[in-house]
C-alpha cells in the first residue's frame, strides 16, 4: 500500500447525519416537495445516484421531526433493516431514521466513499447492535476506521469503478428499451389491433411494409372478448404454450449448473440481473432451457417473469413455460409478461401467507390467437431483441464480476491504477 494512504475514523472526514419521520397523523406534512427516503426506496434501486423516494414531505414536516435535509453529494447509508443499502443524493434530500448519511469534507470524493462503504459493509454489520433488529449508531459509524488515499487517488479509483458501473447501467437501460419496443409492438398488433383498424378505415398501417400489412384482416367480428380481428381465434394460453415439468434430483446439482431462484428475478423486467450455481441446494429443482420463459408462481403479484439467458435449474416456485410452436414464442412471452395476465394469476392464486398460482389456471387465460403467419412475423421481429437482451445480461455479469474483483483490491490499495485499467481494457477487447 502506498505511503499516501492514511487511517482515519469516519467522523474525521465526514459529518454523520441521521434522519427522522414526520408525524403520519399530519396529512399536510406529506404533500410537499422535499424528497424523503426510507431504506425500502433503496432496496430495489440500481445505480449510484438517487433523486427521490416514494414520498415527499413539507418544510413543516421537517421542522416537526428529527428529519434533516442533506445536501447533494451526500453518501446515503442505511443503518438498519437492513444495513448497507447505498446511494449518493443527486439533489437535496431527507431520510427517515433508518439512515446514517455521510456529508463529506470537500477534499473527499463521494464516489470513492460510496465504494468504500460497500466494501466495508460486512465489517460495519459486525459491530451493529440490537436484539429485534441490528442497527449501527451514528457514534459507532463515526468511530469506524478507514484507510484512504489522497483526493487525487480517490478520484482515479472512483473513475475506474464508475466506468464499469456506467457500462452496466447502460446495458440495463438498453435492455429496458428493447423490452419496451417488444411491448409496444405487442400492444399495437395484438391488444389495440392498430393495423386492422387502419385497414378498416382505408389507411395504410404504420410502421410496417406492405407484405406485413397484407397479413392483417381489414375488419372485426364479435367474440366473447368483444371485437377481434376477423378470422382470428379466441382461445386460451394453453392452446399455444406449455409448462415443462422436468426435475433434477439433488445428486445431479453441482457448480457447473446455473441456478435461478425467485430472489434472483427482478420485478417487471424480462432480463435477469443475477444468478448462482446449484451446488449445495437441498431439494430437487426444475430444469429449463435457454429461451424458456420463467414465471414466478409464488406471490405472482411481484410480477417476476424473465427470459432464461442460459439453460439450468430453478426453484420449483417458478413455472418453466415454453411455446408449443416456435411461431408463437414472441406472443407467449409478452402475454406471460403482461400486467393483465399477472393480475389474473394473482386473483387465482391460493394460500393466505404464501399464495401460489398453478399452470392449469394460467393455461386457461383467454386470449385472441392470430394466424400463424402473423405470429411468426412478430416473433421474427422480437426474437432478435430478446437475443440481444440475453447477450447484454451475460456482458453485465462479466462486468459485475470484474468490478467486484477490482473493488476490494482498489479500495485497499493492493492494486495499482494502471493494472486495473489494463484489466478493463482486456474485458473491452
Amino acid at each position: 500500500m502506498s505511503s499516501e494512504w492514511k487511517t482515519f475514523v469516519l467522523r474525521d472526514v465526514a459529518s454523520i447525519i441521521g434522519g427522522g419521520t414526520p408525524s403520519t397523523k399530519e396529512a399536510t406534512y406529506w404533500d410537499g416537495n422535499i424528497p424523503w427516503l426510507t431504506p425500502k426506496d433503496l432496496s430495489s434501486h440500481t445505480g449510484m445516484y438517487v433523486k427521490r423516494g416514494e414520498r415527499c414531505i413539507t418544510k413543516a414536516g421537517l421542522d416537526g421531526s428529527s428529519a434533516k435535509i442533506v445536501p447533494p453529494g451526500t453518501v446515503l447509508f442505511t443503518s438498519r433493516a437492513p444495513i448497507g443499502y447505498l446511494a449518493i443524493a443527486e439533489q437535496a434530500i431527507s431520510t427517515n431514521q433508518g439512515f446514517k448519511s455521510l456529508v463529506l469534507n470537500t477534499e473527499q470524493d463521494n464516489r470513492f466513499f460510496y465504494y468504500l462503504l460497500r466494501f466495508h459493509t460486512p465489517d460495519i454489520e459486525a459491530i451493529a447492535t440490537g436484539s429485534t433488529f441490528k442497527e449501527i449508531s451514528g457514534s459507532a459509524l463515526g468511530s469506524f476506521e478507514v484507510t484512504i488515499p489522497s483526493y487525487g487517488e480517490q478520484t482515479k479509483i472512483a473513475d475506474i469503478l464508475t466506468t464499469l458501473d456506467d457500462r452496466i447501467a447502460l446495458l440495463r437501460e438498453t435492455n429496458t428499451t428493447l423490452e419496451a419496443i417488444a411491448q409496444a409492438l405487442f400492444k399495437s398488433w395484438f391488444v389495440d389491433f392498430d393495423p386492422v383498424r387502419a385497414k378498416q378505415e382505408g389507411r395504410e398501417p404504420e410502421g410496417m411494409d406492405a407484405d406485413t400489412a397484407a397479413l392483417f384482416p381489414d375488419s372485426f367480428e364479435e367474440s366473447e372478448l368483444g371485437l377481434v380481428p376477423k378470422g382470428w381465434k379466441v382461445g386460451v394460453l394453453g392452446d399455444i404454450a406449455v409448462s415443462i415439468r422436468k426435475q433434477i434430483p439433488t445428486s445431479e446439482l453441482n457448480t457447473e449448473l446455473s441456478y435461478i431462484g425467485l430472489e434472483h428475478m427482478p420485478r417487471q423486467s424480462l432480463s435477469i440481473c443475477n444468478w448462482d450455481n446449484a451446488q449445495g441446494l437441498e431439494s430437487a429443482k426444475a430444469a429449463f432451457s435457454k429461451g424458456d420463459i420463467l414465471f414466478g408462481k409464488l406471490r405472482p403479484y411481484f410480477h417476476k417473469v424473465i427470459i432464461a439467458p442460459f439453460e439450468g435449474v430453478c426453484s420449483t416456485d417458478i413455472l418453466v413455460c415454453r411455446s408449443k410452436h416456435s411461431t408463437y414464442y414472441g406472443i407467449i412471452t409478452m402475454h406471460l409478461f403482461s400486467i393483465k395476465l399477472v393480475e389474473y394469476a394473482n386473483r387465482l392464486s391460493n394460500g393466505a401467507k404464501m399464495p401460489r398460482v398453478n399452470w392449469k389456471d394460467i393455461a386457461a387465460y383467454t386470449i385472441c390467437i392470430p394466424s400463424s403467419t402473423i405470429a411468426k412475423k412478430y416473433s421474427n421481429v422480437v426474437i432478435p431483441l430478446f437475443e440481444r437482451m440475453m447477450a447484454n445480461v451475460h456482458t453485465t455479469k462479466t462486468l459485475e464480476s470484474l468490478r467486484d474483483t477490482l473493488l476490494p483490491r482498489l479500495i485497499s490499495g493492493q492494486l495499482r491504477i494502471p493494472e486495473a485499467e489494463a484489466l478493463i481494457e482486456e474485458t473491452s477487447a
